[in-house]
């Protein structure tokens, strides 16, 4: 049964000491965060969905435009030195002091997600991986990561794990297997639009091109929360 109303998603004593509460129409919203010794504290909103989705709009500055960001994203962003360890690194205010996610009850639908995405993978066709973009530590342009095979989500989720990552790292590409640098133009906006999924060219994002989790862009051998529980609630599943 679809949840109507953000309040049903948690009871009224689980987000009692949990600060900047808002409930809204599906999700509930809280005050984040997350650390870096360089930087400190990059401070968001965290918004959870009954359906596990979890985002977060940055307000590290006030000229910040990152809106919508997965928690491991929000946790590059913010310049977090070992990043890949989101549930632990990204917290919320609880009685006043920082907690991080994974202590709390607020990634129980994130949880349920995962584990009934691993468990209905046999069943059914995935959803293909639509093409991502990570921007450059060094001159700000954002580059295409197309995912299609274990290799290039492997690529991606690698780049992704870097707050240093820059236009240099990227994979050459192309026949000739040239090299991308910083002083090549980034995509045009309209370009950038069209991003692989097979229902619409201009999607933003739907149950045929957003992948919440599977063999190919997870991966045994990485420690990132991601990852780690992933395989561990496959694990559960199996045994």
């Amino acid at each position: 049964m679809a949840v109507e109303n953000g309040a049903a998603l948690f009871g009224e004593e689980e987000l009692r000491d949990v600060s900047g509460v808002r409930v809204g129409d599906r999700f509930v919203e809280v005050t984040c965060g997350c650390t870096s010794a360089r930087y400190g504290d990059a401070v968001g909103r965290l918004r959870l969905f009954a359906s596990g989705e979890l985002q977060v709009s940055c307000d590290c500055t006030p000229g910040c435009d990152q809106d919508k960001l997965s928690p491991a994203a929000f946790e590059k962003h913010s310049g977090r030195e070992t990043a890949g360890r989101w549930q632990n690194t990204v917290w919320v205010m609880v009685k006043g002091d920082k907690v991080a996610l994974s202590k709390t009850c607020l990634l129980r639908y994130y949880h349920k997600k995962l584990k009934s995405s691993s468990a209905n993978g046999g069943g059914r066709r995935p959803p293909c991986h639509r093409d991502e973009f990570v921007r450059c530590a060094g001159c700000g342009k954002e580059r295409r990561f197309r995912l299609r095979t274990k290799e290039e989500c492997r690529l991606y989720h690698d780049a992704m794990a870097r707050h240093d990552w820059t236009c240099k790292d990227m994979p050459p590409a192309g026949r000739c297997r040239v090299r991308v640098s910083c002083e090549e133009e980034e995509e045009r906006a309209s370009r950038k639009a069209s991003r692989g999924c097979t229902r619409a060219a201009t999607c933003k994002g739907c149950v045929r091109c957003v992948c919440f989790g599977c063999e190919t862009c997870r991966f045994a051998g990485c420690a990132c929360q991601t990852c780690v529980d992933f395989y561990r609630i496959n694990c559960m599943i199996n045994s």
